[in-house]
């Protein structure tokens, strides 16, 4: 009981709507519906994301794609077997390209895509992170204007008092012990996976480069039917 009543003394609801509310209402101004929408959903990548375990899923199939390229041909790349969808349609598009060029072309663009989707949503959290101080100190200047207003009533005086502390506590706890570890979290998620596709993709391009640009444009259609 003891605990609770210290537990309770943290508790505002007038603070957290200053702070929780206005984080939000500039998150929200800040940020586009499709962003908001990720970067909701890119909550439960926190725990499930496995950096390290997916880079080692995208070098065995790259393996795998290089082995039926040494077999076969490039050809096969499309029939490359994995959980991740991008080394699916990199396969897909491998045994697709004319050349090497054209491959890299599209695996440019959609990494570079994916890079602006990814900070994008970061950028949602980054956003949160940046507002919630400044959420925190405007609830403090309301307190400490409802306090020395009411100076002539000295049971005012604390109510207003704690608004203004709190919505400092809340404001840094909102900052630094949410948002901005989820942003710092979300990007390095997406550091880790940009690099393994572009080691992924760097590899399909040294395949394309030894098969694919070597061989008569006349012949490449044939061999695919043929496959």
């Amino acid at each position: 009981m003891i605990f609770l009543d210290q537990l309770t003394r943290f508790f505002d609801p007038f603070a957290l709507v200053i702070v929780f509310g206005g984080t939000l209402l500039v998150t929200v101004f800040r940020s586009t519906h499709a962003d908001l929408g990720r970067a909701c959903g890119a909550i439960k990548l926190l725990w499930k994301a496995d950096p390290d375990a997916d880079a080692a899923a995208a070098r065995a199939a790259v393996g795998r794609v290089r082995e039926m390229a040494e077999a076969r041909s490039i050809m096969c790349a499309d029939r490359i077997d994995s959980a991740h969808r991008f080394l699916v349609r990199a396969g897909r598009q491998l045994s697709d390209s004319q050349n090497s060029a054209e491959f890299v072309r599209w695996a440019t663009d959609d990494i570079e895509t994916r890079r602006t989707r990814h900070e994008a949503v970061a950028g949602v959290w980054r956003a949160a992170a940046e507002a919630a101080p400044s959420m925190g100190m405007i609830g403090t200047i309301i307190g400490l204007v409802q306090m020395f207003s009411s100076m002539d009533d000295p049971a005012r005086i604390g109510p207003a008092m704690a608004v203004a502390m709190l919505t400092t506590l809340y404001g840094v706890f909102l900052s630094a012990g949410v948002a901005g570890p989820i942003a710092g979290r979300l990007e390095r998620l997406s550091e880790t996976e940009i690099a393994w596709q572009q080691a992924a993709c760097k590899q399909f391009e040294l395949l394309a480069r030894a098969e694919l640009d070597h061989m008569p444009v006349k012949l490449r259609p044939t061999l695919k039917a043929v496959l």
